[in-house]
């Protein structure tokens, strides 16, 4: 499933050690930067550094082609966060963005993820 920056989806994306997240972003990361928190759904990753979110959409049969988009958190005008419920048999929890152009981005998250340490992250850097 393409990460897409231009439409209003919800992802399954579950947790991965930073030390997975694709070689590339490196190279895009700004002197500071730093990668925070790393997801992937089966080919494509979302990084959330101190300074933006990340999408990785890899293309194509052999993967060699991506596309890298990314949303300063300084452009975030409103967030939400969605707490997976007591008993569930399948937590997961929700993130959606509301950005200072109008769009909108919604993620979902699956397996073990502290969605409010990544709440809290993001009112760091936007308030």
């Amino acid at each position: 499933m393409a990460i897409n920056f231009n439409s209003n989806s919800v992802f399954n994306l579950k947790p991965i050690d930073l030390g997975q997240v694709r070689d590339d972003v490196q190279a895009l990361l700004v002197p500071g930067e730093q990668m925070l928190y790393g997801f992937q759904t089966v080919r494509d990753q979302l990084v959330f550094t101190n300074k933006r979110i990340i999408a990785i959409d890899v293309q194509g049969i052999t993967g060699k082609r991506r596309s890298f988009a990314s949303m300063p958190y300084s452009k975030v005008q409103y967030f939400e966060i969605q707490t997976p419920g007591f008993v569930e048999l399948f937590p997961d929890c929700e993130l959606y963005l509301m950005f200072a152009s109008g769009f909108s981005a919604k993620f979902e998250f699956k397996g073990k993820v502290d969605i409010g340490a990544i709440g809290r992250m993001i009112s760091e850097y936007i308030l």
